[in-house]
């Protein structure tokens, strides 16, 4: 035996390729008719809402933060902004401000808000580097797909372990949907996948004192994705085993003690089209309170006086406590308006009092008012051992009121989500709502519909430069 090598220990059963490599082969041998059309349309929602947000949030003290940080000018367009800005740029400012109000899709089996990182990527590569509206379009296919199945390996796992799925997921997901959009092939997908391992971050330490970091994580997994692929594009090599090696993906971001499950990402690749189960939001708050708030509003409806409210509980997925529920004190007298979009409280009480959960019930001026956060006090969780989450996002309240009777409402499933889904009416209102918030005219929902119907099918990305301010 020669110096170095290993003793021959026998005869081994073939070693599975790698979870990135088996992902990659697939991706880059997709053909033209990928994704399914009844995908396109779900992609169009997806950039109908995103460009809604970005709008919204243009004029917002984060954003302008933001964009100021940017230090190089370029051609790529941050919407709803004079400033031209290079790739990453453009990325990181679409990415924070689509995520900015909490207001933006996500995945409806385990929460990350794929739209927030997968299209300032690729909305950003394409017009950057001169790409095409199939490019676009594969793009988001491969990647949203990516985002959606790392989701499902280890449910709530990431959540436990201290960081944000979206941010630290979204790094991976918008390297692949980058690389697929520059039409990588699977060796080099899987190096721009394997190098965003290490651009991965997101702590969520924001929910502490509700300050701005996690307005940031998409927009950061954005450009980590962009500079992912270009490295790897240009020859850079990155792990192949950094989703499931014994220090890669799941090793850092993921608490122990909850299975991984790895065929999530590579079974059924094409056949079945995680992507398809992307919701839609109607309140501008935290995905899983969403039901709670249907409740509440059900209830205002029903007759119910917040002043003769004496207690509500809610019945709640233990997954979501420490986000939604607690520390208590902060969830019933949230310290920032940011920090209300992540309180069961709050969020519960504002519905009832203002018959609406929308940009305007989380601003400094509502979380201040004394008459919510005393009816936020009288509200609390209970742990219910059979509730869904996060395979499903449900409601439960039960309010007792002052002359001893006891009200109750339930919402089974998430609105806007796969067993009640928006259509596009739906989604232009939203989109038209955002608009005016963000100053723009009401004329303008037309530009922006058709330009999301005819964006796969352009020659190239220049039709972005118009949603200029």
């Amino acid at each position: 035996m020669s110096a170095g090598a290993l003793p021959d220990s026998g005869p081994v059963g073939p070693v599975p390729a790698p979870v990135a490599v088996t992902f990659s082969a697939w991706a880059a041998g997709l053909g033209p008719e990928a994704p399914p059309a009844r995908l396109r349309e779900v992609f169009e929602f997806v950039l109908l809402d995103a460009i809604g947000l970005c709008v919204a949030a243009r004029e917002a003290d984060y954003l302008r933060a933001t964009l100021a940080a940017c230090d190089s000018d370029g051609a790529c367009t941050a919407i709803g902004q004079a400033r031209g800005l290079d790739p990453a740029g453009a990325a990181l400012v679409n990415g924070t401000a689509i995520h900015g109000e909490d207001y933006d899709d996500t995945f409806e089996g385990t929460p990350v808000h794929s739209g927030a990182a997968i299209a300032p990527a690729l909305l950003a590569a394409c017009e950057g580097y001169g790409l095409r509206g199939r490019d676009l379009l594969r793009g988001m296919a491969v990647g949203t797909e990516l985002m959606c199945r790392l989701a499902l390996v280890a449910p709530t796992a990431v959540h436990r372990a201290g960081f944000h799925p979206t941010g630290v997921i979204g790094a991976l997901a918008a390297a692949a949907g980058v690389a697929a959009a520059l039409r990588l092939d699977a060796t080099r997908m899987a190096s721009a996948i394997g190098i965003a391992g290490s651009f991965a971050s997101g702590i969520i330490e924001y929910l502490a004192e509700g300050t701005w970091t996690k307005r940031l994580h998409p927009g950061w997994a954005a450009q980590a994705g962009l500079r992912a692929a270009r490295l790897a594009q240009e020859g850079f090599l990155g792990p192949r085993t950094v989703i499931e090696g014994a220090h890669g993906f799941f090793k850092g971001f993921a608490a122990e003690g909850i299975a991984r499950d790895y065929g999530q990402v590579t079974e059924r690749l094409g056949e079945t089209w995680q992507a398809e189960n992307l919701a839609f939001k109607l309140y501008a708050c935290g995905t899983m309170l969403a039901p709670f708030i249907d409740c509440a509003l059900r209830l205002r409806r029903d007759g119910l006086d917040p002043a003769d409210v004496e207690t509500i509980v809610c019945k709640v997925g233990e997954g979501t406590v420490h986000r939604l529920w607690e520390p208590r004190a902060e969830k019933t007298a949230p310290s920032t308006a940011y920090s209300a979009k992540f309180s069961g409280p709050f969020a519960i009480a504002v519905a009832l009092t203002d018959g609406a959960a929308g940009l305007e019930q989380f601003t400094d001026a509502r979380v201040a008012d004394p008459g919510l956060r005393a009816l936020a006090a009288k509200i609390e969780h209970r742990i219910d051992p059979d509730n869904e989450y996060p395979r499903n996002y449900s409601g439960h309240l039960r309010a007792r009121l002052r002359d001893g009777r006891t009200l109750e409402a339930e919402q089974p499933h998430l609105r806007g989500g796969r067993h009640a889904p928006l259509d596009r009416g739906q989604l232009i209102e939203k989109m038209r709502a955002n608009l005016a918030h963000g100053g723009w005219p009401a004329a303008r929902a037309k530009q922006v519909d058709d330009l999301c119907r005819g964006i796969f099918d352009a020659p190239d990305l220049g039709a972005l430069a118009a949603l200029r301010h």
